[in-house]
C-alpha cells in the first residue's frame, strides 16, 4: 500500500469514495478479527457509515459477509444469534443518520437523505440522466488503470481466489490461520466490486477506490501463497536442484522489481501533473493576496483542484471554451436577508442533464488573472486560444511544467524517466506550459 501509486493519490484525495475507502479498512478489519467471536456488527457498522457519511455504493462491499453469515447460521441453526448481530450493526449504522440529516437540513433547509439521492439519480433517472451522459468507456477501462496503479500487485489479487481454492484441493494441512473457506469470503468484496463497475458503462478511476485497500489484501493472500509453494519441499527433480537462496532471490526481486515501478510511477505523476496545485502560489504573495478579482480559466477549467487554493477575496470564473457540458455552480455570498451561510440557495441554471448554462461563462475582459497552457499537439482555436501567446493583454506570472501527452511515449507517460543525455530521445518526457497570467494594466 505505501509503494502503490493507486494509494498514493487516492489517500489524500477530498472525496467521498476516499472516506468510503477508509472506512472499507475499518469494517474489514472488524470482520477479520473473530478471537472473541463473530464481530459482525462492527463490521456493518462500519460499512454502513462509510455508505451513509460517504458514498452509497461501498455498502454492497458488505455483501459477501452477510452471505456468510446466512450460511453460518443455516449450517449451526443459530438464526436468532445472525439476527441479533445484523440487527446490531444495523442500528449502529442508523445512529449517524439524523446527525447527518440535521446538519443538511441546517445547511439546505429542505429533509434530505443525500446517499438515496445519489442512488436514485445514477441508477433510477432514466436514459436522458444519469451518469452515462457525462461519458462512457471500454470494458477493459479498470483492467487497464488497475494495473497501471498496482502493476504487479493487480495481477496477484486477481489470482488469490484461485490461489486459495488450488491450495484447498493440493494441501493437506491449511496454509493459513483462518479456514480456507474464510479466507476465499475475505477475496471476494474485491472481485464483487471490480465486477459491479465493471458492467457499468461510465467509469471513472475514483470508482475504484474503496476496493483499493481489497486490492492489496488479495495481493498479499496471493503473495503468501505463492511464497509457501516456492518454499515447500517438491518431488520434481528439477525443483529439487534449484537453492533455496536462488529461490529467495527470485521472490525478492519481483517484489523490488514492483515496488520500483510503483516508486517510478508515482514520481512520474507528481512530476508531470503537479502543475495546476502550484501554479496559483503567486497569488499568496504581498500585493496579491488581498486584492478583490477574478482568476478564470477557460479549457483547463477541468484541472482546477478548488477555489481553497484562491485567496480568501478572489473568486473562479469560467470563460466560454469548446467544452459544451454543465460548468460548476457558485453557493451564494449574500450577506443579508438570509443569515447565516445562505448554501440552501440552489445556483442559477443548474440542471440534472449536463446541459450547457451560458450564465456560467464570464466575460474575459472581467478576468484579472487568467490560467492557460500551451502544447505543442495541440492546435489552437477561436474557442481556445493560446491566451499565453497574447503578450499584449496578458504578462505571465508563472509557469509550470505539465507533461504533453501527445508527444511523449507511452512508457515515459507511465513512468518517470530522467532528464538524462543518455536517454534516447524518443523516450524523454516532452513538456508543455501551464501559466498563471496577470491582464496588464494598459489593457481593455
Amino acid at each position: 500500500m505505501a509503494t502503490a501509486p493507486g494509494m498514493f493519490h487516492a489517500s489524500v484525495a477530498y472525496l467521498p469514495s476516499s472516506f468510503a475507502m477508509y472506512i472499507t479498512m475499518m469494517g474489514m478489519a472488524a470482520f477479520m478479527d473473530t478471537e472473541d467471536g463473530l464481530k459482525t456488527h462492527k463490521g456493518i457498522m462500519w460499512f454502513g457509515i462509510g455508505a451513509t457519511v460517504g458514498w452509497p455504493f461501498s455498502a454492497a462491499l458488505v455483501m459477501p459477509f452477510l452471505l456468510e453469515e446466512l450460511v453460518f447460521a443455516k449450517v449451526t441453526g443459530n438464526i436468532s444469534e445472525m439476527a441479533h448481530r445484523i440487527t446490531d450493526g444495523g442500528i449502529r449504522s442508523l445512529i449517524i443518520v439524523p446527525f447527518q440529516v440535521g446538519i443538511d437540513l441546517f445547511f439546505y433547509h429542505k429533509m434530505l437523505f443525500v446517499p438515496w439521492r445519489i442512488v436514485s439519480y445514477n441508477i433510477f433517472s432514466g436514459s436522458s440522466r444519469g451518469p452515462d451522459i457525462f461519458g462512457t468507456e471500454p470494458w477493459h477501462f479498470y483492467i487497464r488503470n488497475l494495473f497501471l496503479n498496482f502493476n504487479a500487485w493487480f495481477l496477484l489479487a486477481m489470482c488469490a481466489g484461485p490461489l486459495l481454492l488450488l491450495s484447498f484441493v493440493t494441501q493437506q494441512h491449511p496454509i493459513t490461520r483462518a479456514p480456507v473457506w474464510r479466507s476465499m469470503i475475505y477475496t471476494t468484496p474485491f472481485y464483487l466490486w471490480f465486477a459491479i463497475f465493471t458492467v457499468q458503462a461510465h467509469k471513472e478511476e475514483r470508482f475504484m477506490y474503496p476496493a483499493y485497500p481489497l486490492l492489496c489484501f488479495n495481493a498479499a493472500i496471493a503473495m503468501h501463497v505463492f511464497l509457501h509453494y516456492l518454499g515447500r519441499p517438491n518431488q520434481v527433480f528439477i525443483y529439487r536442484k534449484i537453492p533455496v537462496k536462488l529461490k529467495m532471490l527470485f521472490a525478492l526481486g519481483g517484489v523490488l522489481l514492483a515496488v520500483t515501478a510503483g516508486v517510478l510511477r508515482t514520481m512520474g505523476i507528481v512530476s508531470a501533473y503537479r502543475a495546476p496545485l502550484a501554479i496559483y502560489k503567486p497569488l499568496e504573495t504581498p500585493g496579491f493576496v488581498d486584492t478583490e478579482a477574478i482568476v478564470c480559466l477557460g479549457k483547463e477549467w477541468y484541472r482546477f483542484p478548488s477555489s481553497y487554493f484562491l485567496p480568501k477575496k478572489m473568486r473562479a470564473a469560467f470563460v466560454k471554451s469548446a467544452f459544451d457540458g454543465l460548468l460548476p455552480g457558485r453557493f451564494s455570498e449574500a450577506t443579508t436577508g438570509f443569515g447565516l451561510y445562505p448554501t440552501w440557495l440552489v445556483p442559477p441554471g443548474m440542471n440534472d442533464q449536463n446541459i450547457e448554462d451560458p450564465g456560467k461563462h464570464t466575460d474575459i475582459r472581467h478576468c484579472s488573472f487568467l490560467v492557460d497552457s500551451r502544447f505543442a499537439g495541440s492546435e489552437p482555436s477561436n474557442l481556445e486560444p493560446v491566451y499565453i501567446a497574447d503578450t499584449k493583454t496578458w504578462e505571465v506570472m508563472q509557469c509550470q511544467d505539465f507533461l504533453d501527452v501527445s508527444q511523449t511515449h507511452p512508457l515515459s507517460r507511465v513512468f518517470w524517466t530522467p532528464e538524462w543525455n543518455i536517454i534516447p530521445a524518443r523516450y524523454r518526457r516532452k513538456y508543455g506550459q501551464y501559466c498563471l497570467l496577470r491582464r496588464k494594466s494598459s489593457a481593455n
